[in-house]
């Protein structure tokens, strides 16, 4: 099937990947060997996480942005699980949190130093232990702070809070056979999920029901992944009865027949798609392909239109997905995926060539922020919110204070409840101090008070500091902003 028939207009049709040089990539990483169909790299704007073969047990690397070229094989790794890791995944509200899943049947959250690692990692914040088999997937809530979903080979899906390393929902009857992925909704209040009896259903976890289930979305026996679309749509890949890798939009409301069912080719490699909510554009990752081939989502008939393919010598193991506020926007960059070999990683950037140096505003709309639109409380109780927006017009630039900020704050929130603490492996003094609070001593509990406030007070002073550093930055640029505009620049 030709791809290149129609000719539209579409800004994303000139959309074009380059490799960076070779001293930007990651090299002599020894990739995860395991057998699934995981993308084995998670990256945010501060780091870069690589599931790694590790003897007597799972590790992963976590590497910050900038320590490109050569890794040491003596370079620290995230090594508390006792089997191989299956899953990591950067929690969206803060950039030094990272969850992992293991063949162990446990996840790990683990809080990573913000310089990076200096010596292996062995003590995760908090274990969560549920699952009975492996747990492959793991899948943060977009909007909820602390809320985090797992899958595992036991067909059951939990739904935790972190903060206090309880159960929140476990749904184990919506799965009669393996779960292949999970994906959110734009605000969390529903996931779909692909599972190896074909169908692809849309789950309420708060109420534990089914809202909607296609019987042999794809036909084929092989893998297949369905993604929520941020105007509430599934994307779905998958294989047809004749081994071919297919594309398919659904309607939620209508599951009977696809919007818009696409075949590609013959190969048999696992389809693992990447979307983003800002351009509506999805980017399709074969695992064992040597492409990434990129679709526009649009209203009107055909929906998928096919854009472009990036093209290169060597099949990619593994691929990470930047968030939108890790781009740089003065290059044009809509996406930037790491993409995994056998010994190293390759960033992958993806521009729109632009001749302005302007900022391009139908490039960047406003998109999803670092701080969490709600509580895991607030979201329990039954309250749904879109993710708090932030503009890339002056480019995302995540400040000291800032992170410690967050980081204060969820150690916090981690320490309050103290329902699940004897489940729950602690590494912060924070959550320490609070573990005594919870004793029946006056004294204690004032102490505990004490600490609190002064906690309280470090905050606004780091806040007062950000103000300050934040209102020099604008006026700095506000000055560039009149040399360039009077030729001066």
């Amino acid at each position: 099937m030709s791809f290149r028939k129609v000719v539209r207009q579409s800004k994303f049709r000139h959309v074009f990947g380059q490799p960076v040089k070779n001293d930007q990539c990651y090299e002599d990483i020894r990739v995860s060997r395991v057998t699934w169909d995981s993308t084995f790299c998670a990256v945010n704007p501060k780091f870069l996480a690589v599931i790694v073969e590790a003897s007597g047990g799972g590790a992963f690397l976590v590497l910050p942005l900038s320590k490109t070229g050569r890794i040491d094989k003596a370079y620290p790794t995230v090594c508390g699980h006792t089997g191989p890791v299956l899953d990591i995944d950067w929690c969206p509200h803060n950039d030094e949190v990272i969850a992992s899943s293991s063949e162990d049947c446990t996840v790990m959250v683990w809080q990573i130093p913000e310089n990076g690692l200096t010596s292996p990692l062995t003590e995760p914040v908090v274990v969560l232990e549920g699952h009975t088999k492996r747990v492959g997937i793991i899948a943060w809530h977009p909007t909820a702070r602390n809320v985090l979903l797992s899958a595992g080979c036991d067909n059951v899906v939990l739904i935790w809070n972190v903060g206090t390393a309880e159960e929140l929902y476990r749904l184990d009857s919506l799965h009669p056979d393996l779960i292949y992925n999970v994906s959110w909704n734009r605000n969390g209040s529903l996931f779909c999920s692909a599972c190896k009896d074909k169908s692809v259903r849309i789950i309420d976890p708060r109420r534990g029901t089914l809202m909607a289930e296609r019987e042999k979305a794809h036909e084929g026996a092989r893998p297949m992944r369905a993604i929520f679309l941020a105007d509430g749509k599934v994307f779905t890949t998958g294989f047809s009865r004749m081994s071919e890798r297919q594309l398919a939009l659904w309607d939620p409301e209508n599951l009977e027949e696809p919007m818009a069912l696409q075949e590609l080719d013959s190969s048999n490699g696992a389809l693992l798609p990447f979307y983003d909510p800002d351009t509506n554009v999805v980017y399709v990752c074969g695992k064992g392909d040597s492409s990434i081939r990129y679709f526009e989502i649009t209203e009107e008939p055909p929906y998928i239109h096919f854009l472009n393919t990036f093209t290169s010598k060597e099949p990619q193991r593994g691929m990470g997905s930047m968030p939108k506020r890790g781009l740089e926007v003065s290059k044009c960059e809509i996406a930037r995926f790491y993409k995994l070999h056998e010994r190293k990683c390759e960033p992958i950037v993806m521009t729109v060539p632009r001749k302005s140096d302007l900022f391009q505003d139908d490039l960047y709309p406003d998109t999803a922020g670092p701080e969490a639109a709600l509580e895991a409380e607030e979201w329990v109780s039954g309250r749904d919110a879109d993710p708090i927006l932030i503009s890339l017009r002056e480019a995302y630039v995540p400040s000291k204070q800032r992170d410690l900020k967050i980081s204060r704050r969820n150690v916090l929130s981690d320490s309050r409840p103290t329902a699940a603490l004897g489940s729950s492996r602690l590494g912060t003094p924070a959550a320490t101090t609070t573990a005594a609070d919870a004793t029946p001593s006056g004294s204690l509990t004032r102490a505990g008070e004490a600490g609190k406030l002064e906690e309280v007070m470090q905050e606004l002073r780091a806040l007062r500091a950000l103000v300050k550093e934040q209102g020099e930055r604008i006026c700095r640029l506000e000055e560039q902003l009149g040399r360039m505009e009077n030729g001066d620049a």
